[in-house]
């Protein structure tokens, strides 16, 4: 069996892992947010954080190994300029990723803690990281998109 293309056939799965998981855990909860039932969002955030960690953390950390593996294999430089703007673009997911890791850590503990008060009202400390989540996700998203194509169609 040839290692390169068993790397990188692991590199895809790893990377639509990565994006799937991470589009899945943005629908359901900026969809469950809308219903603003404490029930529903502290189930489902505690789910979107799970997703996280057993899913989107171990992708985010084989897709750089694998790629540089990749690259290094295939002889690609590191001036090459879609590996420069992919390695970009990936920084940039990473940066919007972070914060919004911890956020939904967060969220997570503030809707569970309201469910189990028996509150059916989440505090504005959970509604402001609701907004700043959703719009970090949209430039991580749009990077990742942008990097499927640089993938794809590696433009000179």
């Amino acid at each position: 069996m040839n290692a390169y293309l068993t790397v990188k056939v692991l590199h895809i799965l790893s990377s639509v892992l990565l994006v799937g998981t991470g589009f899945g855990s943005a629908f359901y909860l900026y969809f469950v947010n809308r219903t603003r039932s404490v029930a529903a969002i502290a189930a489902v955030s505690k789910l979107v954080v799970r997703a996280d960690w057993w899913f989107t953390t171990p992708a985010v950390l084989f897709q750089p190994l694998s790629g540089l593996w990749l690259m290094h294999t295939a002889g690609w430089s590191w001036s090459t300029p879609w590996i420069a703007a992919t390695l970009s673009l990936y920084a940039i997911a990473g940066i919007c990723w972070l914060p919004v890791v911890w956020m939904q850590i967060e969220m997570t503990r503030m809707a569970r803690a309201a469910h189990e008060a028996g509150d059916d009202v989440l505090p504005k400390r959970y509604w402001r990281f609701a907004k700043l989540w959703e719009r970090l996700g949209y430039p991580a998203f749009i990077a990742m998109v942008a990097i499927y194509f640089l993938m794809v169609f590696k433009p000179v």
